[in-house]
């Protein structure tokens, strides 16, 4: 992911993503950079415009004060209630 990150970071940057300077990058993290995942990733950045992708990624957005995830939660509660209903009525048509 670390790799990733560093393209990204020359992107934003305005730099050249190259294998070079991604691995600049990593080293001055005070990590060892492995090359294999650096061709890797450049390779699979050759012809692709990360503007462009990074325009149609969809990020969604964490939930703020709380009061976003109570609702979440009321529906998940609801199904089960539901679940439990209709296991009821199935089991009183069998005993009459």
């Amino acid at each position: 992911m670390e790799y990733i990150y560093a393209a990204l970071l020359l992107h934003k940057l305005g730099k050249d993503v190259s294998e070079e300077n991604v691995k600049k990058v990593v080293a001055a993290t005070g990590q060892e950079a492995d090359e294999t995942k650096i061709k890797a990733l450049i390779a699979s950045l050759k012809g692709v415009d990360i503007e462009k992708e990074l325009e149609n990624v969809s990020l969604v957005s964490a939930p703020s004060g709380g009061s976003s995830k109570k609702p979440a939660e009321e529906k998940k509660e609801a199904p089960k209630e539901e679940k439990k209903e209709a296991a009821a009525e199935g089991l009183s048509s069998l005993f009459g």
